[in-house]
């Protein structure tokens, strides 16, 4: 009657698309212009520049780099860097999940797990530097879209290494040396 089993050949597919789903997330985070904005809206920043906007004309002047700070190169520097260690993971995922090669998912999600060390790092230098240096409007600044989206990717990154690092404990399910286990049979 009703059979609901999990099949692990299918379902390893899962874990390279939430690894896309992070590149995506990443891709948004670095090129975003909304990392902070201030409540009137006279004010945004990005992860490169912070920009003020004219409110009579409404054209944004972008005078101040980021990059010109430590801090900015620094959280720049580790995001990027995170986001090259996903493109490599998301690579090396399909060759462990293709190939029976169990050793290597464990690879996988430890540096998985340093792109999500270093990419909290850079989430967190940013607003505290931030809010030490640039913040000079009276208004309240808010945390945008974009720097959410960096969130995101960072959470599904995590989620992906734990994951990896918990596969090869099930070796034959993946393998597919073990019959599909049912959560439910009628007799």
């Amino acid at each position: 009657m009703f059979k609901c089993g999990i099949a692990y050949p299918r379902c390893k597919w899962i874990l390279p698309l939430l690894l896309l789903c992070a590149i995506i997330f990443d891709i948004i985070a670095l090129a975003g212009n909304g990392w902070v904005e201030t409540e009137s809206g006279r004010e945004h920043a990005s992860l490169w520049r912070k920009c003020t906007t004219n409110t009579n004309s409404n054209t944004d002047t972008c005078d101040i780099s980021i990059m010109d700070y430590a801090w900015g190169k620094a959280t720049a520097a580790l995001l990027i860097i995170g986001f090259i260690i996903l493109i490599i993971c998301f690579l090396i995922s399909f060759v462990g999940l293709c190939v029976p090669n169990i050793g290597l998912l464990r690879v996988i999600g430890g540096l998985l797990f340093l792109a999500v060390i270093l990419q909290v790092i850079a989430l967190i230098i940013y607003p505290v530097r931030f809010t030490e240096e640039l913040a000079t409007s009276a208004d309240k600044y808010m945390y945008s879209w974009t720097y959410g989206f960096g969130w995101g990717s960072t959470i599904v990154m995590f989620g992906c290494a734990i994951f990896f690092c918990c596969l090869p404990r099930y070796e034959d399910e993946l393998l597919g040396n073990v019959k599909t286990k049912y959560f439910y049979t009628s007799g």
